[in-house]
């Protein structure tokens, strides 16, 4: 009984509210259809088209547009297909095979004044022979017999696992040595560090500080003086001549 599709559920597919139905002369030959051919400027018939779908098969019908009175419809099994056909001169036309109760066929040709139109009429059989295809190929893998071989994940009679949980053995850590290979010095046996360098020993010319009672001050201020009595004696020397001049001038 859903074989014969008299309890199978319909489907809206998709709903045009104005299309123009022309009447074709026969088909001489096998050339593609010229929508140009035909009288595009007098439709023999407007209407509203609603596309269905029941089961795998779509239906194009032809509908009044005030009373929704059936005045064709055209059974598509396959698209593109017989049953629905596009010309070769413009995308808003194509040609409809429409079929009676009777099974008495006719092929018409139908247009849409607007583009976007035609190209909704389209898309929806395109998606909906899409279904039916992926349908059949879901159908055909579920009936054919599964030839891969199966993947045995199961223990064998007498196999064990081993698992160990928390034995991981510790790494040991060396200590990084410097990319020169020198370590550190070990610190002396007294367990103190001897001092750094005074700088005042390095340094000659610095004056030492005044009221300091350190000898070491002393001996640098000492060293630091060695070198500044040639020239007061010679100063000395220089002033005492300079006097006698004077002496000897004031005697004459």
């Amino acid at each position: 009984m859903a074989a014969d599709g008299q309890f199978e559920y319909e489907s809206v597919l998709c709903v045009k509210p104005e299309v123009n139905v022309y009447r074709i002369p026969p088909r001489a030959s096998n050339r593609a259809v010229r929508a140009a051919d035909w009288k595009l400027d007098a439709p023999d018939w407007t209407g509203r088209m609603r596309v269905t779908a029941r089961g795998k098969v779509a239906y194009v019908k032809l509908e009044d547009k005030i009373s929704g009175e059936l005045f064709a419809q055209a059974p598509v099994e396959e698209y593109p297909g017989i049953a629905v056909e596009t010309v070769s001169d413009s995308s808003r036309y194509f040609v409809l095979r429409i079929q009676d109760d009777n099974g008495r066929k006719a092929f018409i040709g139908i247009g849409f004044g607007d583009r976007g139109d035609a190209f909704d009429f389209n898309v929806a059989l395109q998606d909906h022979f899409k279904w039916v295809k992926q349908d059949d190929e879901f159908t055909k893998q579920a009936q054919a017999p599964d030839s891969t071989p199966k993947l045995d994940l199961g223990f064998k009679e007498g196999q064990t696992i081993t698992i160990n949980i928390g034995q991981t053995k510790k790494k040991d850590r060396t200590r990084p040595q410097s990319s020169g290979g020198l370590g550190l010095l070990p610190p002396p046996p007294g367990g103190k560090l001897a001092p750094p360098p005074s700088s005042k020993s390095t340094n000659h010319n610095t004056q030492p500080s005044t009221g300091g009672s350190d000898s070491g001050c002393l001996l640098d201020l000492d060293s630091s003086n060695s070198n500044s009595v040639a020239p007061s004696n010679s100063a000395s020397t220089t002033s005492s001549d300079l006097w006698g001049d004077f002496d000897s001038v004031t005697q004459k």
